[in-house]
């Protein structure tokens, strides 16, 4: 009897996810496991790390894939529960030569998946196709060990700050697998550094661990304000995107956060590359030009970005969703808590708080990313359509069109059946105004999405 394959349903863009015994099972697991091995071993890799968040369905998922994965003849680093990023630093201070994360991400909580590492990357695209194209034979050799790096990450964390003065700050897991790690660097850095929602619990007890969605930093902002501290980090489930708020409780969005960090990197690599995502704000990419970088604007999606830095050598790139890559150190990994120490690095070689370098910042105004339908067969031709009546448009990724008073967006959805837009201006009286010129442009193509209210 042939063994069961991985259901297609769990293909995302860049990793797999699913809703826990729906469309993701054990079965699923154990085949992801063979797949995943046979996969290494085609391309010469047999020493993995594998480690899982502290999502409820995550214990027996991971025993699902690691029996798999050893018959698959894979030597495994096993990792304690923790953030995505330090499965990225095992791989890469213990010279291994690829992983699997068990995550759900910023997923609701009855969700689950897989992330996957190979030769230095995140298996993406074409290659995490190959999962289901490539035969699961098993293999001799496999082993397990239990390893804990988690002490080395914290050593590199702090070593980052040296020497430096830090600001009293809040540190939000959101009961996430960063939890942890957060509690230990806390008592690290010593006092004026206060965890929150630290214990590692899939019940998301205080809140969702996703720092996207403003109704989540209330916690945070109030126990900013509460103990008149200068700054606070969120993280998301699994430590791969960060969200931050001032000492006022202000929110400081990815983008403004990028072009404070930006400028710092700048400091040590002048003239440099920066990469940001076309949701990007003119702010940041007029920001990086006036310290003396080349803004990029690249499409949005944390691997496209990452690549790209890659590709450009940049010191330094990221996007609105918050994640964010430091490519002049580190392991090019989508770190939360080493961007949140590099923050405060910034902060104190610039010598302003958070609060100073927000208000210092040109006024915009801007809707979040809005989502609305669209069949998957009349994407391409809406884009097509709009795009031949504004063909002075910005096409790295959908149409970004300039107008007077600011700009609007409208991409592609990914794998959704879905259009995606975000419009920015000068003034509320502008926004309204081109969120409007942008519903026209929809209505004249047979759609009419409410765009306030889009999601």
């Amino acid at each position: 009897m042939a063994e069961p394959a991985i259901n297609p349903k769990l293909r995302r863009s860049y990793d797999l996810r699913g809703v826990v015994g729906t469309t993701l099972t054990v079965d699923d697991a154990r085949a992801v496991g063979r797949a995943f091995a046979a996969l290494a071993r085609e391309k010469g890799a047999r020493r993995i790390a594998v480690s899982r968040d502290g999502r409820l369905s995550s214990p027996e998922l991971e025993g699902a894939l690691i029996a798999a994965l050893l018959q698959g003849g894979m030597e495994i680093s096993h990792l304690p529960p923790g953030p995505t990023p330090l499965l990225s630093f095992a791989i890469r201070t213990l010279g291994l030569d690829g992983g699997v994360m068990v995550t759900g991400s910023h997923n609701p909580a009855d969700q689950n998946g897989f992330k996957f590492h190979l030769s230095g990357h995140p298996v993406h695209g074409q290659a995490l196709g190959a999962l289901w194209t490539i035969d699961p034979a098993e293999a001799p050799g496999g082993h397990l060990e239990p390893v804990d790096a988690s002490e080395a990450y914290l050593d590199a964390l702090c070593a980052e700050l040296e020497g430096i003065a830090l600001p009293p700050a809040a540190w939000d897991s959101g009961n996430g697998a960063t939890g942890d790690i957060v509690s230990r660097l806390t008592k690290r850095l010593g006092p004026g550094q206060h965890a929150l929602c630290a214990r590692i619990d899939g019940h998301f007890p205080h809140h969702h661990p996703d720092p996207s969605v403003p109704e989540n930093m209330a916690m945070l902002r109030h126990k900013v304000i509460e103990e008149q501290l200068d700054l606070g980090f969120a993280f998301d489930g699994d430590g791969d995107r960060i969200g931050v708020v001032d000492g006022s409780g202000h929110i400081v969005w990815a983008d403004q956060l990028m072009l404070l960090l930006a400028r710092d990197t700048l400091r040590d690599h002048p003239g440099s590359t920066i990469i940001a995502d076309v949701k990007s704000s003119d702010v940041l990419f007029d920001g990086i030009a006036q310290a003396g970088g080349k803004p990029v604007m690249a499409p949005s999606g944390y691997v496209l970005i990452r690549d790209r830095m890659l590709a450009e050598r940049s010191p330094f790139s990221g996007e609105m969703s918050g994640h964010i890559f430091f490519g002049d150190r580190w392991h090019h990994a989508d770190d939360a808590i080493y961007n949140a120490v590099r923050t405060l690095r910034a902060l104190a070689r610039s010598g302003e708080t958070l609060e100073q370098f927000r208000e210092g910042l040109p006024q915009r105004f801007a809707t979040p990313e809005m989502r609305f339908a669209c069949p998957a067969t009349r994407k391409e031709a809406v884009l097509s359509a709009i795009g031949q009546r504004h063909t002075a448009a910005d096409r790295t990724d959908g149409l970004r069109v300039r107008v007077p008073g600011g700009w609007w967006l409208l991409r592609n959805a990914g794998t959704e059946d879905k259009l995606a837009a975000r419009c920015e201006a000068d003034s509320p009286e502008a926004l309204d105004r081109i969120v409007s010129e942008l519903a026209r442009e929809l209505h004249r193509e047979g759609l009419s999405p409410d765009l306030d209210r889009a999601a």
